[in-house]
């Protein structure tokens, strides 16, 4: 018996949670008003009825009452007939109607009181029912205002289902961006690292290392070459007898010969050297010789 008494209350409980998570005031306020105006229509039914029924009395008794006078004449007729039996059968008859016309009073005042309390608790249900339609819109307007206010309040706070969903899709949308550029980075390090092959170009670190040194060579190459066709003339230079063989005795380097062609020649030029019409050509001899031993 315990069981079911508990049980009996939790599933009450239930329904009054659920009802009231339904339950929208405003609603409630309005069929509250419903019933009332149908309340007042039901007591104006009501005086309708007895102010209907006191009127029929009213056309009884006029009725009565016409009956009454014309039995008063008839009866002042048998006694100007000398009549005197039909005189007071017509009076007894009258005096019947004069009862039922007091019986009639009687009802028509009761009828008249309850009409009067009719129309007084129509009055007052008629106020009453216009007090509550305005505090009917005044409650319904605070709710609608408090609720707006609540939603506004929850979605600037992010709280409100719309805007949790809103934001859990942006943190995914986000975790998926930081994943993604995660794995880019990692994937451009184990490319980088040589640990993955790269499908697109060669995949020995060596020859990759060697193509990215001729490349960088290329390149400085294509930038001294720009350097040197950018820079501006040299000045003509006076040249000094024995000047022509003035490196017969210096260095045969390449580096050297550039500068000297690309520098004008101040002051005077060094002692010519007796073998300094042969250096060159023995240094190409020797260089074609090295040649040959390499071929041999």
């Amino acid at each position: 018996m315990g069981v079911m008494k508990r049980l009996t209350s939790i599933v009450q409980a239930k329904a009054n949670k659920a009802l009231d998570r339904a339950e929208d005031p405003r609603e409630t306020l309005d069929l509250s008003y419903e019933k009332q105006l149908e309340q007042l229509q039901q007591v104006r039914r009501g005086v309708a009825d007895v102010a209907t029924a006191r009127k029929r009395l009213e056309l009884q008794a006029q009725q009565l009452q016409a009956s009454a006078s014309k039995l008063q004449d008839q009866a002042r007729q048998a006694i100007a007939q000398n009549r005197e039996d039909l005189a007071k059968e017509a009076l007894t008859r009258r005096s019947s109607i004069a009862t039922q016309l007091d019986q009639l009073k009687v009802q028509h005042d009761q009828l008249v009181q309850q009409e009067d309390k009719l129309v007084a608790t129509t009055q007052q249900l008629q106020a009453r029912v216009e007090s509550f339609r305005t505090q009917k819109e005044t409650l319904k307007a605070s709710y609608t205002a408090a609720q707006a206010q609540t939603k506004i309040g929850e979605a600037v706070s992010g709280i409100s289902e719309s805007m949790s969903d809103t934001g859990m899709a942006m943190q995914r949308a986000q975790d998926k961006i930081a994943n993604m550029q995660a794995r880019a980075g990692a994937v451009d390090e184990l490319l980088a690292s040589g640990a993955l092959n790269d499908l697109s170009g060669s995949s020995d670190p060596l020859q990759a290392e060697l193509d990215k040194t001729s490349q960088q060579s290329q390149v400085d190459l294509e930038l001294a070459q720009l350097k040197s066709e950018l820079a501006p003339p040299a000045p003509a230079a006076a040249i000094a007898p024995g000047a022509a063989g003035a490196a017969p005795g210096a260095s045969s380097d390449a580096s050297e010969e550039s500068e000297a062609d690309a520098e004008p020649v101040e002051g005077v030029a060094e002692p010519a050297s007796p073998a300094g019409d042969g250096a060159a050509p023995a240094a190409a001899g020797d260089l074609f010789s090295l040649g040959d031993k390499g071929q041999s």
